[in-house]
């Protein structure tokens, strides 16, 4: 089992680039440093077309997240979440309802300070300076308690965060930690990079990170799997993002072609004594 005791703060590092601004810069937005834009560019040279990927991991990010809404999942703990803009979650579920709460959590001191004035005017969203590999330290904030209602589902997203976690910090034992604390009805969404099917991008990727304050570390889609544990992955099973309920129409993107994130959506066994609350829209 993980290790839950609490993890030491994170310095801020704005010399080296850091995943939440690298993913940042790939989606076009505005809060990232002139150090993440040219690692971004040069991982574009290197791997024409990459910047698909990360677009593709935000698609697929909406895509769970209107597909719980209609499932009637009405709160979310978004770990690892980066800078919450550009069609992030909040942003999602407003489109659907104004009955939803939503909590980014994210470790990186100046991703939180960015994201803070981003959420001002939204009261039904917050942002949480935490480590995701101290679950404790997350269930337990204050934030957390005042915002969610852990007594009933809660839609868990960990896209895109897991494979910044080393295996000596056991992230299976952390997914399992996380999933152990949810109650009947709520969903896992999980998204990873993987080089099962492209092993020389992997590659290329992964040393393009170890530059980075945020190194990565690409795991078999078999391992992925493991994840959901014995939740119930719901339809169409774990699959690369591009195919996960595409949009009608969707083309075919430099995504396809890298085939380097993996991922799904998986549901808690229901409890009748915990009923998935109805769609109503707003």
């Amino acid at each position: 089992m993980v290790d839950t005791r609490n993890s030491p703060a994170r310095q801020m590092d704005i010399v080296r680039p850091a995943a939440a601004r690298i993913y940042d810069a790939f989606l076009g937005g505005s809060h990232n440093f002139g150090v993440e834009r040219g690692f971004a560019e040069r991982i574009e040279q290197a791997l024409p077309g990459i910047g698909a990927t990360y677009q593709e991991n935000r698609a697929f990010l909406r895509r769970t997240v209107e597909f719980l809404l209609a499932r009637g999942v009405r709160q979310f703990l978004d770990l690892g979440s980066g800078i919450p803009t550009i069609g992030h979650l909040h942003e999602v579920a407003r489109r659907r309802t104004r009955d939803f709460r939503v909590l980014y959590v994210d470790n990186e001191p100046l991703t939180v300070a960015h994201s803070r004035p981003l959420l001002a005017d939204e009261p039904r969203a917050d942002i949480l300076l935490a480590d995701c590999r101290d679950p404790e330290s997350v269930l337990h904030a204050p934030e957390t308690q005042e915002l969610l209602d852990l007594d009933r589902p809660v839609g868990l997203l960990m896209t895109s965060v897991l494979h910044f976690v080393p295996d000596s910090d056991d992230p299976l034992g952390l997914v399992e930690a996380y999933r152990d604390a949810l109650v009947p009805g709520s969903h896992l969404v999980v998204s990873h990079v993987t080089g099962t099917h492209a092993p020389e991008a992997v590659r290329v990727l992964a040393d393009f990170y170890a530059e980075t304050s945020d190194p990565l570390h690409p795991r078999e889609t078999s391992w992925i799997d493991k994840l959901f544990g014995d939740f119930e992955v719901l339809p169409p099973g774990t699959t690369y993002l591009a195919d996960w309920r595409p949009d009608p129409g969707q083309p075919t993107s430099a995504a396809d072609r890298y085939q380097l994130l993996y991922g799904g959506v998986a549901r808690k066994s229901a409890d009748a004594r915990i009923p998935v609350q109805p769609v109503s829209g707003g």
